[in-house]
């Protein structure tokens, strides 16, 4: 018997134990509901070799760590009060990395107005391992459930620049035929994602269903609608890319596929209403559709695209 998926992990080991804050493990957040605003939770873990690279600064590692996170509170309409961390470091650690860590968590917890409240520390003999768990409250819980056949779909902004900008610090021949301010725009995206924080309001009060873009497009689209028991009609040219994007595609045409399916974008991809005007620089790229089939990207010419897979899978 092949090993569960990832999704099968989530779906079929841990969904049947969790409490109803979980909401079926269906959504990136838990939702609690003291007196006042929903109380939204969520938790990311990041990991050295999986996530960023071992030698990467380590206040860029920590912000990203830290806005991985914020990133799913913005998409559940939520703004953040504070987060927890919890730290294991490998046996190289040395108090210059780690004041520099410091450093970098602080500007950024300074800057998203997200304190630390709490945490643990540990070592390891595995990768350096960073897990945040960030807290926010919304005047109203944007679920990953709530997509209508009707709804129109928009993406926050640009698509497939940090994806394209992995590919860059994998493929030296890539990285020299790029011209130096693509390449260091694609590679700064992959290393600081931008959480839209600025569209937590604009989703509370807009938005039928909403998810950060971690694992590319294609493939959390397609859990959007198995979440919201829907289906999808995308239109690819219309898909938002960045002009360092289009110029990386230029040069390799093939990288199109990684830009629509790789991971670390942290946009928002949202479902709203047909009316909704989106908010700026959002752009429209499709629409759902009544159904559970999977979600359908035509090309140019109106015809289906197809991928060899959706998104990134851990497992």
């Amino acid at each position: 018997m092949s090993r569960y998926s990832e999704d099968e992990i989530i779906a079929r080991v841990f969904a049947p134990i969790a409490g109803a804050a979980a909401l079926g493990l269906k959504d990136d957040a838990a939702l609690l509901a003291p007196e006042g605003a929903p109380l939204v939770v969520t938790t990311d873990t990041v990991v050295a070799g999986v996530h960023f690279f071992a030698d990467d600064a380590p206040a860029l590692i920590a912000k990203k760590a830290l806005r991985v996170n914020l990133s799913d509170l913005a998409a559940k309409g939520a703004e953040p009060i504070g987060f927890l961390l919890g730290l294991a470091l490998p046996g190289d650690w040395t108090n210059d990395w780690l004041d520099a860590f410091a450093a970098g968590l602080a500007e950024d917890a300074r800057a998203y107005r997200a304190p630390l409240i709490g945490g643990d520390t540990g070592a390891t003999p595995g990768p350096l391992t960073i897990s945040i768990t960030a807290l926010g409250r919304a005047p109203r819980f944007v679920p990953r459930t709530g997509a209508r056949p009707g709804d129109a779909i928009f993406v926050s902004g640009p698509i497939g620049d940090a994806a394209l900008g992995l590919a860059v610090r994998r493929d030296p021949a890539l990285a020299a035929r790029l011209p130096a301010e693509a390449r260091d725009h694609l590679i700064g995206r992959y290393l600081l994602p931008k959480p839209r924080l600025d569209l937590a309001p604009w989703l509370a009060a807009n938005a039928s269903a909403a998810m950060d873009i971690s694992d590319g497009l294609a493939g959390d689209l397609a859990k959007l609608c198995r979440a919201s028991g829907v289906s999808a009609m995308v239109d690819l040219p219309a898909v938002p890319l960045s002009a360092a994007a289009r110029e990386a595609i230029a040069i390799e045409p093939a990288l199109f596929e990684t830009a629509m399916t790789g991971g670390d974008d942290y946009e928002i991809l949202i479902a709203a209403g047909p009316d909704a005007a989106p908010p700026a620089p959002a752009g429209r790229i499709g629409e759902i559709a009544a159904g559970k089939a999977p979600p359908i990207f035509l090309d140019a010419q109106g015809k289906p695209a197809f991928f060899k897979k959706l998104s990134f899978q851990h497992f």
